[in-house]
């Protein structure tokens, strides 16, 4: 369960009035730098709710640092008050408008019976750079001397704007609101999740990092792959952890950690538990402190209270059910982006539900355990040996062995199956990791594939078509020679393969102007790759059952025992008739 307050040591989202977002570590006795807009100490925001909308404030002097205002909604909402308090206005000039037959696309002025003008349009409008006034010298300098957080310099810029009165409407909201995205100091904190993270590193970072996947993507990838939270029956909940439990998912993740990420959202398991405390009392904010911009050396946060022992000591217990396998081709897998949750691949918390329900395993664990050295087992050292041996060479002798419990543990419940489904998201041959990966599955085990492009995804559909698959039942050594040229993989593994694609692009939605944001951001477009794995039954299978006759055959069968019948008749007849005689 996620925190509601905003605590040390966890990332936090930004908001900015640009629409672009930040993410920042909340570390006590920190400057926050936000570009343009400003700086403030991270003191403010500690013990504070999500979702409040702050403004830096000015500084009094150089030595202070900014301070944070609270924006009260009454202030966030006067733009859109202001809009419902002009709407009846509105209705009656387009109601006048269309009686004259002018519609919504009319480029002409409505004016009154007087003569005055009540609705203009920007027809003969001419921008012109010399109608602002003021400079870009003066703006800095105010935005020096303080200008209430930009609201005074927004104020300022408009009155300085010779050719405001000719603006429409919509033209002026326009230019208004793209001063204010310009310089208002203003930001939303907003608690991490997938898909902030998602569009963070679409937008501002670098999404080839990520396999340039989308939130509307991911989204179909966790759909169609039935992630969700498994609970254990009450009878299972207090067996051994080596046991098998339901919700185990099968995983390849070359996304920096996305697509983990997105799993364990959906199972529940992303977010470290946080000690609830019992008082009503809220929690206080962090009294901030004097700290320098400018200054070389800042205080070091608060070293963590945690206990845990050094990395390798600890022996590892994983859950039995809502667990993700995940198979990665280095030494180590490449979870970089699980550091915004709390969680660190090399050196787990114990308390982070992660580091009991994730498990990394190679490709050369899965397939050749022998030739990988974290699979070999130590020798065994008896207790009077270890004594007499120094502290050092005991803890690495004792790392080593519960380091090889570890791999061994996870290597054979890997082997062993039953997964409930698998995702790939992955620049390597698909056929070749389907090839090992999906007799691992359970019956009825969902198959997700997700590729920027979709050549590779109509390869792997072709692979399990129906034409492939019924030559493959006529060819009786193909399950031998496999794989080959012709069959790569068992085509009777995968049923209903599907290849999809979903795409959500902003429009903007105005009377006559009603056209795709030509702002977005291209890249690839993405496609998934679906199917679900069946059984194939051993040996010859036969249909039985009751045959229902058609309407047709009855017919022909009655009347056939019907000309039978009075033929037999007949006969008797022609009998009584000779005996008679």
């Amino acid at each position: 369960m996620r925190s509601e307050v905003i605590r040390p040591g966890i990332h936090v989202v930004l908001r900015l009035p640009s629409g672009s977002h930040t993410v920042h570590e909340i570390k006590p006795n920190t400057i926050i730098s936000v570009g343009k807009y400003g700086s403030f100490q991270s003191n403010f925001l500690i013990g504070r709710p999500y979702h409040y909308t702050y403004e830096i404030l000015d500084q009094v002097d150089s030595s202070s640092q900014s301070g944070l205002r609270i924006a009260p909604p009454a202030e966030l909402y006067a733009d859109i008050k202001d809009e419902e308090l002009s709407t009846p206005a509105d209705s009656e000039d387009q109601a006048q408008a269309d009686a004259n037959g002018e519609g919504v696309c009319a480029q002409y002025e409505v004016v009154d019976q007087k003569g005055e003008v009540l609705l203009r349009t920007n027809r003969n409008i001419v921008d012109d750079a010399r109608s602002q006034t003021m400079t870009m010298a003066e703006i800095e300098m105010l935005k020096a001397e303080g200008t209430g957080s930009g609201r005074d310099l927004i104020a300022k810029i408009l009155d300085s704007h010779s050719a405001l009165d000719q603006k429409t409407a919509f033209a002026l909201a326009k230019y208004t609101l793209r001063k204010t995205k310009k310089y208002l100091r203003r930001f939303t904190v907003l608690p991490m999740d997938v898909p902030l993270l998602v569009k963070w590193m679409f937008t501002e970072k670098d999404a080839l990092k990520t396999m340039e996947l989308r939130e509307e993507t991911l989204a179909l990838i966790g759909s169609w792959s039935n992630v969700h939270f498994t609970p254990l029956p009450l009878g299972e909940r207090f067996k051994e952890p080596d046991t098998f439990g339901q919700g185990r998912w099968l995983m390849i993740d070359e996304t920096g950690g996305l697509l983990v990420a997105a799993v364990a959202e959906r199972l529940g398991i992303l977010h470290s538990p946080y000690e609830q405390k019992t008082d009503s009392t809220p929690t206080k904010p962090i009294t901030p402190v004097k700290v320098r911009a400018n200054s070389d050396v800042q205080s070091q946060p608060e070293q963590s209270q945690d206990s845990r022992p050094p990395p390798g000591i600890r022996k590892a217990k994983f859950a039995n059910s809502n667990t993700i396998t995940l198979i990665h081709a280095n030494s180590q897998p490449n979870l970089s982006l699980l550091r915004y949750f709390g969680f660190d691949a090399a050196n787990p918390t114990p308390s982070h539900p992660l580091s009991r329900h994730l498990k990394t395993i190679s490709w050369l664990q899965l397939l050749h355990p022998q030739d990988d050295n974290a699979c070999t087992e130590p020798d065994i050292v008896s207790l009077e040996v270890l004594q007499t041996w120094k502290s050092g060479k005991r803890s690495n002798y004792h790392r080593k062995r519960r380091r090889w419990e570890c791999t061994t543990s996870i290597v054979s419940d890997t082997q062993q199956g039953s997964f409930d489904g698998l995702m790939i998201a992955s620049f390597m041959s698909t056929p070749t990791i389907l090839h090992h990966l999906v007799p691992l599955l359970r019956g009825a085990a969902q198959v997700v594939v997700y590729s920027p492009s979709i050549e590779p995804l109509v390869e792997l559909a072709d692979c399990y078509s129906t034409q492939r698959r019924v030559a493959y039942l006529n060819d009786p050594y193909a399950s031998e020679e496999m794989p080959t040229g012709d069959f790569p993989i068992n085509p009777t593994l995968l049923l209903a393969p599907t290849v999809q694609t979903i795409r959500c692009q902003p429009w903007q939605v105005l009377p006559g102007r009603t056209h795709p944001l030509m702002t977005g951001k291209g890249g690839a477009e993405g496609y998934v790759f679906t199917a679900t794995r069946v059984l194939p039954a051993e040996g010859r299978v036969e249909a039985r059952g009751i045959n229902k006759k058609r309407k047709g055959k009855m017919e022909d069968v009655g009347r056939e025992e019907s000309e039978t019948k009075r033929e037999k008749v007949i006969e008797a007849r022609d009998e009584s008739t000779i005996m008679d005689s």
